[in-house]
């Protein structure tokens, strides 16, 4: 990490079909090795089958889904006197953004379906109503934060 200053933070465009930037932050986290055009097709065959499957916007479902999934806290690594403390701390908005993203990827990545398509519709479908495993995610993430309450007279 550097010591001089903090990075600038990169504007990401809009996605060609829907003009939404956060779902271009979707897809170039889901982009392996520079493929772009695979995980666009990806996530725009998952929110044709959302379409498909819910009759509803799919991108106000996808937003839905993420907002489920973001974290209000989280734990933090704080080492006092020898011993390490597990103080819970607020997570910014765009920490909360990046962590959901990487959990709804995470968790449509273990799913058994057979493509990519059908795992990542279903974990978006089942995280817009407050299911699956990035839900389940947030919600270890929560009760960590909460059973590690007593610490936070550590935060800084």
């Amino acid at each position: 990490m550097s010591r001089r200053r903090a990075a600038e933070k990169r504007e990401v465009l809009p996605d060609a079909l829907h003009g939404d930037t956060v779902l271009t932050k979707f897809i170039n986290s889901l982009m392996f090795d520079g493929k772009k055009a695979v995980a666009e097709g990806i996530v725009y065959g998952a929110l044709d089958v959302i379409r498909d499957k819910t009759g509803q916007d799919p991108v106000g479902l996808f937003h839905q889904a993420l907002g489920n999934v973001k974290p209000a806290v989280e734990v933090r690594s704080r080492r006092v006197g020898g011993a390490t403390y597990q103080v819970p701390v607020e997570v910014r908005s765009d920490r909360q953004q990046a962590l959901a993203i990487r959990w709804l990827i995470t968790a449509a990545r273990a799913r058994s379906e057979t493509t990519m398509v059908s795992r990542l519709s279903g974990e978006l479908m089942d995280a817009s109503q407050q299911r699956g495993a990035a839900v389940k995610k947030r919600e270890d993430t929560h009760r960590m934060a909460d059973a590690n309450k007593a610490f936070s007279h550590y935060r800084w």
